[in-house]
């Protein structure tokens, strides 16, 4: 897929790799790394612009939504979000009725906003010491303000350099007025107690900087007196209604400024201009000849410009992604915590399992007991139903020699042996005096019967 995207990349970017496209802004966005994001719309579709941050800085006008401008730059794809745009290199207003609305709406806005009330306008001092001019240092209208200035009343100017138009001039201009502004009294160069704000003429795209809104608030909140020299006499900018003088060209403003006219020097103003056309001249020569050398190099710089649009958007999906987890996670929490009961019910009724498990337990134990006492009972009576001594208690009796062997045999008895002879009542001792008739076998009778029936035999030794 990377390798399909390269190739249309490579065929768009070959084949639009230069183009103008006229539409309204629309979405415009700066972000936080300084890209400008924006749509160009018209009747019929819409293509999505960036402009870097380089270039956004030399843009010669402040991009607003509802703008109709000429875009140009070139047209490329960006593969994370498999679209095209363009890469513009430049932005212009489209024609002058564009610029004649955008200036008729930004009037309109400052004047409700009291920035060109009279009663805010300041005296012009009679003879000012120090002068200063805000313009370009290598136009002539300086020139023509220094001239007029030492033709009628030399005095100290200081001039604060800008350039009077194209990218960047409005904020160059806005900064030199503040600059004169801010400056104390005491400083080594000294506060200036006029200032002049000067351009020679030109076409309303020319004199665009001194439209500019940060160009208007700088001279209307100037303390210092200020008079707008912009232009030729039917030129007008906005800064000459916040101004308090308006010059119908610069060197009237020197005109007005002190008591004395002179004339400029022509040969100088002359000089000025074929050398700053002989440095332009070079300038662009070397920039041609450094273009036709860099053609053979990798555009690192568009590289740079891609992944940090990447940036930027993962930047601002990364301040999202982490809005919507602390909520889920948020949410999640108060689901849980809804759920959760209180711990006293559960452990009162645990207490209450415990307590019947407890019961049951010393009943089954007590039970227990009873049963293991009963069958040890029973064993009990089992082995005293097969004890000798039952037999004693039926007549018998139990005889052991000396040692306490028991005598089963009559063969085991010798004449004189002590015996112990064990009765079911207690134990008596005998001596064997001898043995008779050891074959008769012993009959199946009770002792008390054989005491009635049967007569004693003569013929056997007692034991007693």
């Amino acid at each position: 897929m990377g390798e399909l995207s390269s190739a249309v990349k490579n065929t768009v970017e070959s084949a639009f790799h230069h183009v103008l496209v006229r539409g309204e802004l629309s979405g415009f966005k700066r972000a936080a790394s300084g890209h400008l994001y924006f749509a160009l719309k018209d009747d019929d579709a819409v293509l999505e612009g960036v402009c870097w941050r380089g270039t956004a800085a030399k843009l010669s006008i402040t991009p607003e939504d509802g703008m109709e401008v000429i875009a140009t730059g070139r047209v490329t794809t960006y593969a994370g979000r498999s679209k095209y745009q363009i890469v513009v290199e430049s932005l212009e207003l489209a024609g002058e009725g564009a610029l004649l609305k955008l200036l008729q709406d930004r009037q309109k806005r400052l004047l409700g906003e009291g920035l060109f009330d009279e009663d805010r306008k300041r005296q012009i001092p009679f003879l000012p010491e120090t002068i200063g001019v805000v313009t370009s240092p290598t136009g002539a209208v300086i020139r023509d303000i220094l001239h007029r200035l030492n033709d009628r009343f030399p005095r100290t100017v200081i001039l604060w350099p800008v350039i009077v138009q194209g990218d960047g001039a409005a904020d160059q201009i806005s900064k030199a007025i503040r600059g004169f502004d801010t400056r104390t009294p005491n400083a080594t160069t000294p506060r200036p107690d006029l200032l002049i704000v000067a351009r020679g003429g030109g076409s309303l795209e020319d004199l665009w900087a001194f439209n500019e809104e940060n160009v208007v608030r700088a001279v209307a909140e100037c303390s210092i007196p200020v008079i707008s020299a912009v232009g030729h006499e039917t030129d007008t900018t906005l800064i000459d209604y916040a101004a308090d003088l308006r010059a119908p060209t610069p060197t009237a403003a020197a005109e007005m400024a002190v008591p004395v006219r002179m004339e400029l020097i022509g040969q100088i103003s002359d000089a000025s201009r074929r050398m700053n056309a002989g440095i332009s001249r070079q300038i662009e020569e070397c920039r041609v000849q450094v273009e036709g050398l860099g053609r053979g190099l990798p555009n690192l710089q568009r590289s740079i410009d891609e992944a940090a649009q990447r940036l930027d958007e993962w930047d601002e999906r990364l301040g999202l992604s982490l809005d919507s987890g602390l909520a889920n996670r948020k949410n999640r929490i108060a689901v849980l915590s809804a759920g959760l009961r209180h711990p006293d019910p559960i452990l009162r009724r645990a207490g209450e399992q415990l307590n019947d498990v407890s019961k049951a337990l010393d009943r089954t134990l007590h039970q227990s007991i009873r049963d293991r006492d009963s069958d040890l009972m029973r064993v009990g009576s089992l082995l005293e139903s097969y004890s000798y001594r039952r037999t004693l208690d039926r007549g018998f009796a139990l005889v052991t020699g000396a040692d306490g062997s028991t005598l089963r045999n009559a063969a085991d008895v010798n004449s004189g042996m002590p015996l112990s002879i064990e009765f079911r009542d207690g134990r008596a001792t005998a001596i064997a005096t001898g043995l008779t008739n050891p074959t008769i076998p012993p009959t199946n009778v009770s002792a008390k019967k054989t005491k009635k029936s049967v007569k004693p035999d003569k013929r056997q030794g007692t034991l007693l």
